[in-house]
């Protein structure tokens, strides 16, 4: 089996396809690298047809990643919708374990595994996209040696996963995508550095073990991180925070994993539908406390209706809170991209 000097990783989000096939159409097939792509993907989406577009336009061998397969040079594996993909030395694993930052597959979730995995011989890469994943991941990389290249900003169709990257990680290369080909060929055809294994920091071997076997426990977690008043907002469950690295992140014990910003957009997300929920009851409070009044007479009757106007006036308040908020949420993302 011919296996690669080094894996490339690469996550992206919306906007990813169209960019995906550019970077791979300036990539030779001599390339002595695997590459490894998260593209966020719809759960019931079909793989083999982004497959088929990335082939169509590229020397490399795409094929939708299948469990226990050895990578190879020059090949291309795309992560199966809503399943991760890990990399265990050179073996890919596919596994349906819980979402990181709200995605499945997680482009955080493969540079972990790949940065346990190859160390130093790692390059990560971030292209367009939504919100935070990657960000994360780009810091493992660094944090085992590898390097760390961003697509730029102002080249991105969608630059909050570079933006954000760029704000959290220490990046090595910020270059458009018509230079990024020519910078990977040259990164992977460098004397190869010492790998040394023993340099892997503990605790992301540990949560790369985590994911690898779907769920942990509470031991596990405690060893790397310190449990806070917060809960997850997949399961319900306890959140540790994680004690090393720059990137402020959170995991709880079945495998649930946030930064903090991933974490805060997901928090905000389940306090708006609570306060939908609540406008609801309290409409349907208000339309019986309206019948009420209707069929009541003297002092009762106005009390009613008094108490459904009183509803009323709290009901377009919240609506229009949430309303607010919503604008001021949609208008924040359009000034990002």
């Amino acid at each position: 089996m011919n296996f690669p000097s080094y894996v490339i990783v690469i996550g992206t989000s919306a906007g990813g396809m169209p960019a995906l096939t550019e970077l791979v159409s300036q990539l030779p097939a001599s390339i002595p690298a695997a590459i490894l792509v998260v593209q966020h993907l719809a759960p019931e989406s079909s793989g083999e047809a982004l497959v088929n577009r990335l082939a169509h336009h590229s020397q490399l061998k795409c094929q939708l990643a299948t469990d226990q397969t050895f990578i190879e040079p020059g090949h291309l594996y795309l992560a199966p919708p809503d399943r991760h993909m890990l990399l265990r030395e050179n073996r890919l694993l596919i596994t349906k374990g819980p979402r990181e930052n709200g995605y499945r597959p997680a482009a955080d979730t493969l540079f972990r595994s790949a940065a346990v995995s190859f160390g130093s011989n790692v390059i990560g890469v971030v292209l367009t996209g939504l919100l935070h994943d990657g960000t994360a991941g780009l810091e493992f990389i660094k944090r085992c040696g590898g390097t760390a290249v961003v697509q730029a900003p102002y080249d991105a169709e969608y630059p909050s996963m570079p933006e954000s990257a760029l704000r959290n990680v220490d990046i090595d290369y910020t270059v458009p995508l018509a230079h990024m080909g020519g910078l990977l060929v040259e990164l992977t055809n460098n004397q190869l550095p010492p790998q040394e294994l023993a340099a892997i920091p503990k605790d992301l071997q540990t949560e790369a073990a985590i994911a690898e076997r779907v769920v942990g426990t509470i031991n596990e977690v405690q060893e790397i991180g310190h449990q806070v008043a917060i809960t997850c907002s997949d399961c319900g469950g306890t959140l540790w925070q994680l004690n090393q690295g720059n990137v402020l992140r959170f995991r709880c014990h079945t495998g649930h994993a946030f930064t903090a910003e991933a974490l805060l957009d997901a928090e905000q997300s389940s306090l708006e539908e609570t306060l939908w929920v609540a406008i609801r009851m309290m409409e349907e409070r208000k339309i019986l406390l309206t019948s009420m009044a209707s069929r009541g007479s003297g002092s009762w009757g106005v009390q009613q209706e008094e108490r459904a106007e009183e509803l009323k006036h709290h009901i377009n308040r919240l609506r229009e809170f949430l309303l607010n908020g919503s604008s001021n949420t949609s208008a924040k993302q359009a000034s990002t991209e």
